[in-house]
């Protein structure tokens, strides 16, 4: 049985010719839109309908016959190829052979006149109805071929050989990118590849999924060409919109919500819906849809009006309970089963306490109607006839064999082939019966594949989903790492600073010795800051850790190979002494002494280290410190007395020659 389809609101288009033929003139159509309750009536062109139809994606476009809008099936292919991929052709008057269409109307009790625009409307309401046959040229498979997108016959400015590699190992890499999407799609496909100089110059992937359900489409792009295009039918193939129609149970739960739930013969639930808004006349029109009703039920004794009217539209039998349905009893008979509401629950519970009244009776009919019989067709005029299986039987062979008319001669004995004749008859109608047999069973296992292909439908797009939420997941993951990594980073260099931090309080306390925490023993100390080495890096390194201030005790671990530049910058940072190990160079004595800086040995101050602290005794520093004044003035008398004895030297240099 086919589930109620939305043709009923969705939009559709009814076409017929209003004047010229499609083989000759351009000719122009009769244009009539369903939309909901609203109907719009035009005559256009046909560039004009195909502008529509492309801009406004109908759900079906319906007609007569297919041929109105098209010379011949290879336009009718073309012509499906241009169709948006929501859209889909009808022609309501049937498939190869189609029926009148105002036969077809009458049938189905639509309003049917000659005018065009009217056979327009009556396409388009039969459409509505799921009356007609699908026109398809295409399978579900789409082919995705990769190409060259431009000549490998020259490159301008390129050598013919780098131009070539440079266009072959650009498809293989979109290949390798279409592949990657197809299979992040968790897409089935088959990839056919032709390996030329330097990559590929073409890769066909034949995909089982439909355009717009590929996460690729066409483009062109530089040395690249994609293509996406569904694969041929052999011919052009027509489908049915509904499937026959096959006997069912309702049970109806009647009130603002109104719930109507299908079972098949079998107890097994077919479908369950409810509406607040539908009237009893859309209720039975959704019936309908669903099958041919055997009985009718309600959960509650004696029958509601509106369920006993719907049973009389359909000539059903009833079904009530003795007393009303308890909740607790449709709990427990609908546990299994699924619904969105209590008033769908209701609904089901009568169709399923129905069901296991009549379960027995089913069974028995069942057994007793031979194969070539339709059992649904037999229950049915049982249980809402209430006839006799052998009457309804009987009745059934009259309609299939007409009587022989009545002689009054004796039978004669039959000839040879007369009884072969009578033989390959009867073999005849067994497997007929046995073709009408298997046909059901193939009905069954169409509706079975059909299930089938909606759950892997469904599984598809879950594992697109899965695929997605892993992408997700991955990026999420490598993100985290990176933040870990920062936070990581960041904790060393707190700490560093740290480090540092404790270093600069313990110089802060060397220098400010009135301290609670200094002892007495202690206040004679001061801070020492050592310099590794007396270079330009050195010094600003050591600025950079603990800082370089006037003042300051600067303690050179070795004061060799300085020169000018390197005692300048010393000399700018204007420290209080300099003690050094290892001798300095002229040029640094030089300058330093030219500062003012006071140089001594390390050696005559006892200093004590501390990681890359150094602390000294006051009192050693000053005597260093005094010890340098004394011999800078020293060697300030020296240069003076050096000065006096050059001048007087230059002076009777000068004198005998001015005698």
């Amino acid at each position: 049985m086919s589930t109620r389809t939305s043709a009923l609101d969705a939009r559709i288009f009814g076409v017929d010719v209003q004047s010229g033929d499609v083989r000759g003139d351009a000719p122009s159509y009769a244009l009539v839109v369903l939309d909901g309750e609203s109907v719009e009536r035009d005559v256009v062109t046909r560039r004009k309908l195909l502008r529509r139809i492309r801009s406004e994606e109908p759900a079906i476009v319906a007609t007569d016959n297919t041929f109105e809008l098209v010379a011949d099936k290879a336009a009718l292919v073309r012509f499906l190829r241009e169709l948006p991929h929501a859209t889909t052709l009808v022609q309501v008057t049937g498939d190869e052979r189609p029926e009148p269409l105002s036969r077809v109307a009458a049938r189905h009790g639509v309003p049917y006149a000659k005018p065009p625009m009217d056979e327009a409307e009556a396409a388009a309401r039969l459409a509505a109805r799921n009356v007609g046959y699908e026109v398809s040229a295409f399978t579900e498979t789409t082919q995705v071929k990769v190409s060259r997108g431009r000549s490998t016959g020259g490159g301008g400015g390129w050598s013919e050989d780098r131009f070539t590699r440079r266009i072959h190992g650009s498809v293989k890499r979109a290949a390798r990118e279409v592949e990657s999407e197809l299979q992040d799609a968790a897409l089935e496909y088959e990839m056919e590849v032709t390996e030329k100089y330097g990559g590929y110059s073409r890769a066909v992937f034949q995909v089982e999924a439909t355009p717009q359900e590929l996460p690729v489409s066409a483009r062109r792009s530089g040395d690249v060409r994609i293509e996406v295009e569904r694969e041929r039918r052999d011919g052009i193939e027509y489908r049915p919109l509904a499937k026959r129609r096959d006997h069912v149970i309702v049970g109806v739960d009647p009130g603002t919500t109104t719930a109507v739930a299908l079972l098949d013969l079998d107890g097994q639930v077919l479908d369950v819906w409810s509406s607040r808004t539908a009237d009893t006349a859309a209720v039975i029109e959704w019936i309908i849809e669903g099958g041919r009703p055997v009985l009718v039920a309600a959960d509650v004794e004696p029958m509601p009006e509106t369920v006993e009217k719907i049973r009389r539209s359909f000539d059903a039998a009833g079904w009530t309970p003795t007393r009303d349905l308890p909740v607790d009893g449709k709990l427990h008979r609908t546990r299994e089963e699924a619904y969105d509401n209590d008033h769908e629950r209701d609904a089901l519970a009568a169709a399923l306490y129905a069901f296991d009244d009549h379960e027995d009776q089913f069974g028995r009919i069942a057994e007793r109607t031979p194969a070539q019989f339709d059992r649904g067709e037999v229950i049915a005029r049982v249980v809402a006839g209430e006839e006799s299986v052998e009457a309804v039987l009987a009745d059934l062979t009259d309609d299939d064999e007409p009587e022989e008319e009545s002689t009054e001669h004796d039978p004669r004995e039959l000839s040879a082939e007369e009884k072969e004749i009578r033989r390959l008859e009867s073999r005849v109608e067994r497997l007929e019966s046995h073709v009408e047999d298997l046909r059901e069973t193939v009905e069954r296992k169409d509706d079975r594949v059909e299930e089938l292909e909606a759950e892997l439908s469904t599984a598809r797009r879950e594992e697109r989903r899965e695929a997605r939420e892993r992408r997700e997941v991955t990026r999420l993951e490598r993100e985290n790492d990176r933040l870990r990594r920062e936070v990581a980073e960041a904790e060393e260099a707190t700490e560093a600073l740290e480090a540092k931090l404790e270093r600069l309080k313990e110089l802060w306390k060397l220098d400010h010795s009135n301290f609670a925490d200094v002892n007495g023993e202690d206040r004679d100390l001061v801070a020492v800051k050592p310099v590794d080495q007396f270079t330009a890096d050195a010094i600003e390194a050591a600025e950079k850790d603990y800082g370089l201030a006037p003042g300051d005790v600067v303690y050179l671990r070795d004061a060799s190979g300085a020169g000018r530049a390197t005692a300048e910058l010393l000399a700018e940072r204007e420290p209080r002494v300099v003690l050094r190990d290892g001798g300095l160079s002229e040029q640094a004595d030089e300058v330093l002494f030219a500062h003012g800086v006071p140089v001594g040995p390390a050696d005559d101050v006892a200093i004590r280290e501390v990681d890359e602290l150094a602390v000294a005794r006051e009192s050693d520093v000053e005597a260093v410190v005094d010890d340098w004044h004394d011999r800078a003035a020293e060697r300030r008398r020296e240069r003076t007395s050096d000065r006096l004895d050059q001048l007087i030297s230059e002076h009777r240099a000068r004198s005998p020659e001015e005698s």
